[in-house]
């Protein structure tokens, strides 16, 4: 298989990619890993055999950068032209439930530290993980998650390769005890070779080209308009839209939430789906996390018995605001005339002003995640 330089010179010379210094560099970094993993060089160095480090343990990358700048494009291609069997792509809040969930079955056994075994659970069978859209918004995680890389990139020899939004000092920032927080970005620094894509193209959007995000009312054109957005975003044919991939969310304590369609961090839901059904505040809040753009379809007008609905709806579109996650829709009327009446429809007046805002320029290009 070839490796990632080659396919993305060959989306350039198509010309389904603009010439971008910084993506190409990135793109020739992740080569080189990539040619470290299959070769199989076991040496770990000087260094790294004084700290204990396991064989074929190479350096990892941290690429961060605005919203659309092409972080995703090359961690798809990072990992599809990647010819190991050992190897994982998840999302890092994904990835974190799971480590907290891992933590506490390990604390039931009371045999002392937890992260080694838990690391090194982690890491069987594997030697690249490989992240999407890293960032620490609570204490729970930060305050594991220096001990918990050491053990995997040092202890375990697992190679990580991760995007952000924030480049790593900027990381936690203003977090509550992030003092304990701190020796986790020195490990990136030192560990990982940490590399920007912060030019000024922002190509997610532009790929929009200023299309409308709120399409009403409902029916063939509204449907139109977000798929053809859809397809924009995630490079996906539309003669194939039957086969768009669906995803199984962890949205933890053990459960689950299927997304109907899901690629390249962009998801398609329902309203029904979403909002008729019994989800709540950490349904929504793992939706956020997960995906940088969401499309909902089939947003009706609520009348005084959908009361239920609409206080769904507004605990979805706060959570969806607070990440800053790009929302299209399909609606039968614009954001104030959705819930006019009925309990709660005084409050509901904060989400018609959300919906609003969500709309404007400022905020859609405002990255996944940077919440004021």
């Amino acid at each position: 298989m070839d490796g990632i330089l080659s396919h993305y010179e060959a989306l350039l010379a198509a010309d389904e990619l603009r010439p971008d210094v910084e993506q190409r560099a990135a793109a020739a970094r992740l080569d080189a890993l990539q040619k470290e993993l299959e070769s199989g060089n076991s040496n770990p160095g000087l260094l790294g055999r004084l700290l204990g480090r396991k064989a074929q343990s190479p350096r990892g990358v941290y690429m961060w950068g605005g919203v659309g700048r092409g972080k995703s494009m090359l961690m798809d291609l990072f990992h599809q032209t990647l010819s190991i069997r050992e190897k994982r792509r998840v999302h890092f809040h994904a990835f974190m439930l799971e480590v907290h969930d891992l933590l506490r079955e390990e604390r039931k056994k009371e045999s002392g530290d937890p992260i080694p075994p838990v690391a090194a659970q982690l890491a069987q069978g594997l030697r690249v993980l490989a992240f999407d859209e890293m960032v620490v918004n609570n204490s729970a995680d930060a305050m594991i998650m220096s001990r918990l890389f050491r053990a995997l990139m040092l202890d375990e020899g697992v190679t990580v390769v991760t995007t952000s939004n924030r480049p790593p000092s900027d990381l936690y920032k203003d977090g509550l005890n992030r003092e304990h927080f701190l020796p986790f970005i020195d490990l990136i620094e030192r560990e990982m070779d940490v590399l920007a894509l912060n030019g000024p193209v922002d190509y997610r959007l532009e790929r929009l080209g200023g299309m409308a995000t709120w399409h009403t009312p409902i029916g063939a054109e509204a449907t139109a308009q977000v798929r053809e957005a859809f397809f924009r975003l995630t490079d996906y044919k539309p003669e194939d839209a039957a086969h768009v991939p669906s995803a199984e969310l962890d949205v933890g304590g053990g459960r689950s939430l299927f997304v109907p369609k899901s690629l390249k961090g962009v998801a398609v839901f329902s309203f029904k789906r979403l909002c008729a059904n019994p989800l709540g505040a950490a349904d929504y809040l793992a939706i956020a996390r997960a995906y940088h753009t969401v499309i909902i379809v089939g947003i009706p007008v609520m009348g005084p018995d959908q009361r239920n609905e609409a206080a769904r709806f507004v605990t979805l579109v706060d959570a969806l605001y607070e990440n800053r996650v790009k929302l299209l829709a399909t609606a039968d009327a614009e954001p104030d005339g959705l819930y006019a009446a009925g309990d709660g429809s005084f409050e509901f007046e904060r989400t018609v002003s959300r919906l609003m805002e969500m709309q404007s320029a400022d905020y859609m290009a405002a990255g996944h995640g940077e919440a004021d």
